[in-house]
């Protein structure tokens, strides 16, 4: 009886595995699986979400404030990400806030699907990872404390002296590049190198103009200096994407273009350095 009843078992094993399709064939398919989207765009789309790695150290364009009685990453950065997502018929947005010199580091290891922060779209990042087209092109300035606005009036005036830079960003590269003669102090967060430019303990820092003009209207003690600093393409801001994002790449830059062409992106600017200043006085 136990023979008769294991042959029988084999018999039904085999036919179950003829009729799956699994006969030998290593190629075959399970039908019961659902079929993976052919590219990120679908996948985002499918699962419902945009997630996004960000540094919400940096205004105006990432950064934390009140809303409602309760703290919210909020930005240019973020209304930017907001209405692409809106555009492209994803209806919601995931923000991860990280240390800057994480952001990219998260995406190419699909912690997220696009990293929005301040990101300049430099050859060497090009080389890992993908970018929409620009979308703000920033100038670079020195802030000094205000006692010293009449010291540090030229690149040779910080000969020796210890410039700040957040730590992974391209004003990190500007300050080696363009203040060689400098000392450079990376940190992480922007607003820890405002605190030890208020403390003294570095003498200036390297920042985007608007970030810049941000801090200085929070804090009265700090000046931005006469110091002019280069700005070129490579500076100029733009959205991180995994390498291969065909589709999806393609699809930010049509909706990037309509918000730039109708100077959405430009009042976005506006609007989040007046909330920084505004959040930083309550």
């Amino acid at each position: 009886m136990k023979k008769l009843i294991g042959l029988t078992s084999i018999v039904i094993g085999l036919f179950a595995l003829t009729a799956c399709g699994g006969g030998g064939n290593s190629t075959g398919s399970d039908s019961s699986k659902a079929p993976e989207a052919s590219n990120q765009l679908e996948q985002i789309k499918e699962a419902g979400v945009l997630k996004v790695g960000t540094s919400a150290d940096f205004a105006p364009f990432e950064f934390h404030a009140m809303v409602n009685g309760k703290d919210t990453i909020v930005g240019a950065d973020i209304d930017m990400v907001n209405a692409l997502a809106k555009e492209l018929g994803i209806p919601k947005v995931d923000f991860s806030d990280m240390e800057f010199n994480a952001v990219l580091a998260a995406l190419e290891q699909g912690q997220v699907d696009i990293a929005v922060s301040g990101i300049s779209a430099t050859e060497e990042r090009k080389k890992s990872i993908d970018f929409t087209m620009n979308y703000f092109l920033p100038e670079q300035k020195v802030i000094v404390h205000k006692d010293n606005l009449a010291k540090y009036k030229e690149i040779s005036d910080l000969s020796g002296k210890k410039v700040g830079a957040q730590k992974g960003s391209i004003q990190e590269s500007i300050v080696k590049d363009q203040l060689p003669e400098s000392q450079i102090v990376s940190v992480p967060k922007v607003p820890s190198l405002v605190l030890e430019l208020k403390q003294g303990s570095i003498d200036a820092l390297v920042a985007e103009s608007a970030v810049a003009e941000s801090y200085v209207g929070q804090n009265d003690d700090i000046a931005i200096a006469d110091v002019a600093l280069e700005t070129s393409e490579d500076e100029a801001y733009a959205i991180a994407l995994p390498k291969g994002s065909t589709e999806l790449q393609a699809a930010l830059n049509e909706a990037l273009q309509k918000l730039i062409d109708d100077g959405t992106i430009a009042e976005f600017v506006q609007k989040n350095t007046d909330l920084a200043n505004e959040n930083a006085s309550k």
